[in-house]
């Protein structure tokens, strides 16, 4: 994100977006160059696929399965394996030809593998950079699962996955974590260690997965003694080269590795994915459009290979559908979103400005006007108890200042009031009366309750937001930021702020869910305690956050 009171420092912002809506992505794509240049950036899959040669797995004489397996998208019937192949991760190669190789996998009801369910095989294409995604069906709902992979005779360390309840299961509980925002160079992944030992059902990562910013020789600030890292990542992310590069040394760290094989992730991404800040196909700094949906079709591609998502998010070209939808039971309904590829430009530049007819202009939009209507049509769909709504920027009033009128993100919902006013006038259409939503962005834990009128303390309280901080970003942070009384006094909505890195776990009940924010006190060396910050509670029927 931007950091708040900052604009874009872009002399050429107006004349960018201008060529943005001259060109379109689909005018861009239906120019047979301009088509066939992405198709060569992307390496996009050909024919070439079906007929590419078979590496015998003999000649892998390294462990392929550096960058650990996953696992996602939990549904009542199907689960969702990943991994990929790569011996030597910090090569462009990923030390493999461009041959398929064959990866043999296993589903079964215990890690020691004594009650194999199921087995098969799947291909890991040069075109995919050896990455395979498994869909698994006809399992029992609500079971736990060990899975592996197996190539030649290397056998990957053991996942642990599960399958959702059925559509018509009465749950009574369901226990979730909440994680964003993860940036290399901003120290270890302390808290991913803590949360692999932790009892949760399945993990949502709400974005900034990875960042496109450099990482020097020593990790930046985790300043390593032992190790020395290639200067190959000591330069911005622009290619898919160099997206699919940072991933490995992302996917590399332990206690990520260990996070993934403990616990099925569903994820959503931000803009770090790509690029800082940016909204739809114009860029943050000024770049011709084409160049800059060449750089998106790349970040999206190496973003499906190296993460556990269904074929249906599979990108084509510069576009990926990531929002989709998933249940558990009658218990709860997660309608996941993607605030970033189909937002209008941000409003006023970006950064921090008081609101205006700009943010309130109903032409506007964050979701985009198909993503909109789909959330809507499923909340007036819904039987579930709790309506979920895990996203990505803060969807919540956020006020900066003390004075009147305040400035706010232009990046957040603030700088699309007419978007968020849609979206709670569709949820309160549809009797949604329990609604949660999951936040990341920001890199602070925060708690708000949802109001009808944010700028009256009385008014209706429509649901809760839960923002959990960052698992690294902002480096080790502090309790309470220099902003935390400003805050807290401009946003009576606003019950809890805290500066420290960690991740928030969500226990859903039938008769209230409870939220509780997980801190540690530092990132920039290894090792820290997880402490719980504080705790909160909001009763079905009655949204509202109190302390637990």
């Amino acid at each position: 994100m931007t950091a708040s009171g900052h604009r874009r420092t872009n002399e050429h912002a107006p004349e960018l977006r201008a060529a943005a809506r001259h060109f379109g992505r689909r005018r861009f794509l239906t120019v047979t160059g301009a088509a066939a240049a992405l198709a060569f950036a992307t390496n996009l899959p050909t024919a070439g696929v079906a007929g590419a040669a078979e590496l015998d797995a003999a000649k892998i004489t390294e462990n392929p399965f550096t960058l650990g397996v996953a696992s996602g998208d939990p549904q009542a019937h199907s689960v969702l394996l990943w991994t990929r192949l790569a011996p030597t991760p910090y090569q462009a190669d990923s030390g493999l030809p461009p041959e398929r190789v064959l990866v043999r996998w296993e589903l079964a009801r215990d890690e020691r593998f004594r009650h194999v369910i199921r087995r098969g095989a799947a291909v890991a294409h040069p075109e995919f950079h050896h990455s395979v995604h498994v869909e698994v069906g006809h399992l029992d709902s609500d079971r736990v699962f060990y899975y592996r992979f197996r190539v030649g005779s290397w056998i990957s360390e053991v996942g642990r996955t599960r399958t959702a309840p059925s559509s018509r299961a009465d749950v009574s509980e369901l226990k979730l974590a909440a994680v964003s925002c993860q940036a290399y160079h901003d120290g270890y992944f302390t808290a991913f260690g803590h949360l692999a030992e932790e009892d949760v059902d399945v993990v949502f990562h709400v974005g900034d997965y990875l960042y496109e910013y450099a990482v020097n020789s020593v990790g930046g600030a985790r300043n390593y003694t032992d190790r020395v890292l290639p200067d190959l990542f000591n330069r911005e992310t622009i290619t898919l080269e160099d997206y699919r590069l940072q991933y490995a040394l992302y996917k590399t760290d332990p206690d990520l590795i260990a996070v993934h094989a403990k616990h099925p992730f569903v994820v959503t991404w931000d803009d770090h994915e790509v690029e800082n800040n940016y909204a739809d196909d114009i860029p943050e700094n000024a770049v011709p459009p084409e160049e800059f949906l060449l750089r998106r079709a790349a970040g999206y591609r190496a973003y499906w290979e190296n993460l556990p998502l269904r074929r249906p998010q599979r990108p084509e070209g510069t576009d990926m559908q990531l929002y989709r939808r998933l249940n558990w039971g009658r218990l709860a309904q997660f309608d996941i979103l993607d605030t970033r590829q189909y937002r209008s430009d941000q409003a006023y530049g970006d950064g921090a400005d008081v609101p205006g007819p700009e943010t309130d202009d109903p032409s506007r939009t964050i979701t985009g006007e198909t993503q909109e209507r789909w959330l809507l049509d499923g909340w007036h769909a819904s039987k579930a108890l709790w309506n979920v709504l895990p996203q990505q920027v803060i969807f919540s009033q956020r006020k900066f200042d003390l004075t009147v009128p305040s400035r706010v993100s232009m990046d957040a919902w603030d700088g699309y009031r007419a978007s968020r006013a849609r979206v709670l006038a569709g949820a309160k259409s549809a009797g949604i009366d329990n609604l949660m939503v999951f936040t990341g962005d920001v890199h602070v834990g925060y708690a708000f309750d949802i109001k009808d009128d944010f700028d009256d303390p009385a008014s209706r309280t429509l649901g809760t937001e839960i923002v959990t901080t960052s698992v690294t970003s902002g480096r080790d942070g502090a309790e309470k930021p220099a902003n935390w009384d400003t805050y807290m006094q401009a946003n009576p909505h606003l019950k809890f702020y805290n500066g420290r890195r960690g991740y928030t776990t969500v226990r859903l009940g039938r008769e209230s869910a409870r939220a509780d924010f997980k801190t540690v006190a530092a990132v920039t060396t290894p090792g820290a305690p997880i402490t719980t910050a504080a705790s909160f509670v909001t009763e079905v029927g009655d949204q509202g956050l109190k302390p637990a």
